[in-house]
């Protein structure tokens, strides 16, 4: 009872956010990564597979969204579908070649497709190189759902977005849910029991790049463009450190994890600058150019003292909360 209070504190938030203040387009970008997050520890989470690429699922999409939109002329919700599926099919790919291997091979075998993908779209003419795709157009939804709006695309990826969530959560509470954790555990033994593990762990590999897409989906109709910094290797460490910092294995911890990061992102020069108006002290007007040192040393802390991730430290001493 406790869990679903605190989602349904955490949904009434969320509706409640543009009337609060908040900035529509910075709650969309957090929801949008809080989904990256949650479909990636779908992966490493439930089923104890690191990926190193699953950049390229989110840029997949995000880049074939736009395209399909701007290009194409399709309309939002089908340039949507167009980039979720995209990412899904590519997650069969990869999966297919990926999960005969274990551990640190698994993690580079990821890593090298992105890279391919990334070397891919750096040249490919439709994602027009280092400048990417620019002014995607939002457009409307079903014909008569104007997307131009900021409050309106906000509750419509809320909804999208929580639709995603349940959808994840059902998963992680069916008996597939069950025997992805039942790999991560001991996958010889769920081997020995009649169960195809590689079949099981390339579904949930196909599933995480789909949610992942869709992430990278709606991210490209939020702010209108798509870049390469998507596909590089670095956003797949992003999305590992979300995850990593809130909660590997809880349905939560990413989520908050990628809610943290992303603000620490976008608003850490707000904040320096507000510290240093406060105490005098100038060196805190240099955070926004520091973002990446706080945000490791804030990993180092994670690792050190929430060695769970934040979430996952007040789930175990909270035994009422657990998933």
């Amino acid at each position: 009872m406790q869990r679903k209070a605190l989602y349904s504190l955490l949904l009434l938030g969320l509706l409640a956010a543009p009337g609060a203040g908040l900035y529509p387009v910075f709650v969309m970008k957090a929801l949008c990564f809080a989904l990256f997050a949650a479909a990636f520890n779908l992966l490493i989470g439930y089923t104890g597979l690191l990926s190193f690429g699953h950049a390229m699922f989110l840029a997949t999409a995000g880049y074939i969204t736009g395209y399909t939109i701007q290009s194409l002329g399709l309309s939002t919700a089908l340039g949507v579908l167009a980039g979720t599926a995209s990412a899904t099919l590519l997650g069969l790919v990869v999966g297919i070649f990926a999960i005969r291997r274990q551990g640190i091979y698994f993690a580079m075998v990821t890593l090298a497709f992105a890279q391919m993908v990334y070397f891919i779209y750096l040249q490919a003419p439709f994602t027009h190189g280092e400048d990417g795709l620019q002014g995607v157009p939002r457009g409307n939804l079903f014909g008569f759902i104007d997307l131009s709006s900021d409050v309106t695309l906000y509750y419509v990826v809320l909804f999208v977005v929580a639709l995603a969530f349940l959808f994840i959560v059902r998963i992680v509470h069916s008996p597939f849910g069950e025997l992805m954790t039942a790999i991560r555990e001991n996958e010889a033994r769920a081997t020995s029991l009649g169960y195809d593990t590689d079949r099981f762990k390339l579904l949930a590999f196909v599933l995480s790049a789909g949610l992942a897409g869709l992430a990278g989906a709606l991210k490209v109709i939020v702010l209108g463009f798509e870049t390469l910094s998507d596909a590089y290797w670095t956003m797949s460490g992003l999305v590992i450190l979300m995850t990593l910092v809130g909660g590997m294995g809880t349905l939560f911890g990413p989520l908050l994890g990628a809610a943290l990061i992303v603000t620490l992102e976008d608003r850490l020069g707000d904040m320096g600058s507000a510290i240093a108006s406060a105490t005098g002290i100038t060196w805190f007007n240099t955070l926004g150019e520091s973002t990446t040192i706080v945000i490791g040393f804030i990993f180092i802390i994670c690792v050190l003292a929430f060695r769970r991730g934040i979430v996952g430290e007040v789930v175990a001493r909270v035994p009422r909360l657990r998933m």
